[in-house]
């Protein structure tokens, strides 16, 4: 199996685990700005100090990183931070349903900022496994809120936070490619680390210095909360050198499909810890998905 699949599994597993942290921190202590400040401020010290210590060991050579790598970290950091607190938003409100759907066709919106930001663009085979997987996703997420009829269903303020979300990871997935591949060095876990160091940094000083003229206090609360956010920094960093190291070595359309599986893993971890039972409706949507990623495999 390619490194890339391998990558986008693992990164998808960490961000199941990581989204139901946010989701407790936001329902418990911290606001949905200070939920997602909490990802950066424990998980950039992290990449910031193993990329310093594999630079002063000699395992790693820092390469200079040019204006372009710096513009598509700040675009898509910055996308990132806002897609995250409509997320987390999502997680507030009580019909989500929707939202989460739209935010699920993420997928599709990457591969249209693929095609426009770097020019590239999938197979006729990969566009009809990613239109596959979507639909399994949309089953997955269950169905539209009720007590509204025709647009009415869409345009909601749910539906409006996971499109909105849905269209900004998608930005954010497509600049981070754009990064990694601005940086001169062979190899790609070097390159996914050096762009998570500098992204995540950026990350974490823009949202502090937000926070402090936004949301005064704030800060002090995500670091009071360190029992339940540092495990949050830790998931983080894995998920985003997981998802660097797979935008680094494919087109992200593809890993963002494949990272669409942690839908099945946030359904298995509920049976697994809730003992839910799965419905026909969700054993429909983890076909398609799992025949998606498979063709994408397989023939993508």
């Amino acid at each position: 199996m390619d490194l890339w699949i391998i990558a986008s599994l693992a990164a998808a597993g960490s961000q199941t685990v990581r989204f139901m942290l946010q989701k407790h921190l936001a329902q418990v202590s911290l606001s949905a700005a200070g939920a997602t400040f909490a990802r950066f401020v424990y998980s950039a010290p992290l990449a910031f100090g193993l990329l310093l210590a594999l630079v002063l060991s000699g395992q790693v050579s820092l390469p200079p990183l040019p204006l372009a790598f710096w513009g598509y970290g700040i675009v898509g950091g910055a996308a990132q931070i806002t897609a995250t607190v409509c997320t987390v938003m999502l997680f507030g409100r009580r019909n989500f349903a929707v939202g989460m759907a739209f935010i699920k066709t993420e997928v599709l919106l990457t591969v249209l900022v693929g095609l426009l930001v770097l020019g590239e663009s999938v197979s006729l085979t990969g566009l009809l496994a990613i239109v596959l997987g979507v639909c399994g996703v949309l089953i997955l997420s269950g169905p539209i809120e009720g007590g509204q009829q025709g647009w009415r269903r869409i345009l909601t303020p749910s539906a409006a936070l996971g499109l909105s979300a849905g269209a900004l990871f998608g930005v954010s997935a497509v600049c981070y490619r754009g990064a990694s591949l601005q940086v001169a060095v062979d190899a790609p876990m070097a390159r996914a680390l050096i762009t998570l160091a500098a992204v995540t940094m950026m990350q974490m000083l823009g949202m502090w210095l937000w926070l402090r003229l936004r949301e005064p206090g704030e800060v002090r609360r995500v670091l009071g909360a360190w029992r339940s956010a540092s495990f949050i920094g830790v998931t983080s960093m894995a998920g985003s050198f997981c998802w660097f190291t797979a935008f680094t070595l494919q087109n992200a359309a593809y890993v963002k499909t494949v990272g669409q599986i942690e839908l099945v893993f946030g359904i298995l971890g509920t049976v697994l810890i809730f003992r839910e039972t799965i419905s026909r409706r969700e054993y429909l949507g983890m076909g398609l998905l799992a025949t998606s990623i498979l063709a994408l495999i397989l023939l993508g």
